[in-house]
């Protein structure tokens, strides 16, 4: 019997394995329609009996603006374009911090954060991150930079209800997110460690500090260029 268990057990791992990679390959091309956040986020505005907020527009990443891939870029990983999916360092850094008792910030990779925002849930735990490792070695073996690019701005959340960045850049700045000016660009990316508690406009004096620290990363990082990464 138990030999029997051990097989089925390793049969359905097999199987999972096999379709995540399946999934994985489909979505190299096709748009990413919905992700488990937004079904969650729905659930929770219909418990908290709020009204049904779910704004969500796939563009491809050639009508998105440079400012806005630019900006996200220099505010949550400026090591995007070179490493494989993981900052050692950054992890190190959250680590030490964790040891010491600080708040742990600036772990996760933009590759780190598309696998979490469109295969698994946002909650902590080590089930979450062990999975989260594996989609972040899947996509970043499958993907291009810039496809990775293109699902994180498609899909991640930019304010309440909002998803992506076409859906972002209409709420905040009543615009196609292909017109973004850099000071709109790095006002969205400012808002994104908290896009449900942040204002992307108008925007605080917080807010304001960090749009004005990102678009000085901007002059420093220089020309976005995905092409030396791609596969």
């Amino acid at each position: 019997m138990i030999k029997r268990f051990l097989r089925f057990l390793l049969k359905c791992v097999l199987w999972l394995i096999g379709l995540s990679v399946i999934i994985v390959f489909v979505f190299k091309w096709l748009p990413i329609p919905v992700t488990p956040l937004m079904l969650i986020r729905s659930a929770e505005q219909y418990q908290n009996n709020k009204k049904l907020v779910w704004k969500h527009d796939w563009k491809h990443i050639d009508e998105i603006s440079k400012n806005l891939q630019l900006a996200v870029i220099c505010s949550e990983d400026q090591k995007f374009l070179n490493h494989q999916g993981f900052d050692i360092k950054a992890i190190e850094k959250a680590i030490e911090n964790n040891n010491k008792g600080k708040r742990i910030k600036g772990g996760s990779t933009i590759s780190q954060q598309t696998a979490k925002n469109v295969f698994l849930w946002p909650q902590r735990s080590w089930l979450r991150k062990g999975l989260e490792a594996y989609f972040t070695f899947l996509i970043e073996s499958i993907w291009t930079k810039e496809r990775i690019m293109e699902v994180y701005l498609n899909s991640i959340e930019m304010g309440p209800g909002i998803y992506g960045a076409e859906a972002a850049s209409q709420y905040w700045f009543k615009k196609s997110a292909s017109q973004l000016t850099q000071p709109e660009a790095a006002a969205i990316a400012a808002v994104l460690p908290n896009p449900r508690g942040y204002k992307a406009n108008p925007a605080s004096d917080y807010i304001q500090r960090r749009k004005d620290w990102i678009i000085k990363q901007i002059g420093y990082f220089g020309v976005l260029n995905y092409d030396r990464t791609d596969k």
